[in-house]
């Protein structure tokens, strides 16, 4: 009885030390540069590398290496109430359909603090196949954030709970 009990106790040790040290990986909130909205980043293999590009200033993303998991964020301004599902369509057929190899997905719901829809398709770069998430996050009737992470096939199935939990800590600041 005592034997199993200390079994007992050092198993719900190593238990408590592994979730205590999966917590402590977690990178917490990233801020914008301008206060404009946070996220959590859920590993520290995901860091911020800013982007210039024209006036604008961006940051993207990158687990680890930029084929493994690249995350662009950016800000749609579009008419009042257009729908998601139009802008995704739009976007795909202004932008995606001409990657390499381009293959639509399916469209599907998503539900975090900003709630929206998400589209994923595959391409291919330099002959490997790669993947790419949409989440179109909506903010009001006027204005929708699209987190685009894109990664080799196999790896953006790998942190598929990754991307879903960066998409769904995202938020505006008030």
């Amino acid at each position: 009885m005592r034997r199993t009990r200390k079994i007992l106790q050092g198993a719900l040790l190593l238990l408590l030390a592994a979730f205590t040290s999966t917590a402590a990986l977690a990178q917490g909130p990233y801020l914008s540069g301008n206060d404009e909205y946070e996220l959590e980043l859920p590993s520290p293999t995901w860091k911020a590398t800013p982007r210039a590009e024209s006036a604008h200033q961006h940051l993207e993303f990158i687990y680890g290496e930029r084929s493994d998991g690249f995350l662009r964020l950016r800000k749609e301004v579009v008419e009042a109430n257009t729908s998601l599902s139009e802008l995704a369509r739009r976007e795909a057929d202004l932008k995606l359909r001409y990657l390499p190899g381009y293959v639509g997905g399916k469209e599907e719901r998503f539900a975090g603090r900003l709630s929206g829809i998400t589209v994923s398709y595959e391409y291919t770069n330099a002959g490997k196949p790669m993947a790419g998430r949409i989440y179109y996050l909506q903010a009001d009737n006027r204005t929708v954030y699209a987190l685009h992470f894109t990664a080799r096939a196999e790896r953006l199935q790998a942190i598929r709970n990754q991307t879903d939990a960066i998409a769904r800590s995202f938020r505006l600041k008030q």
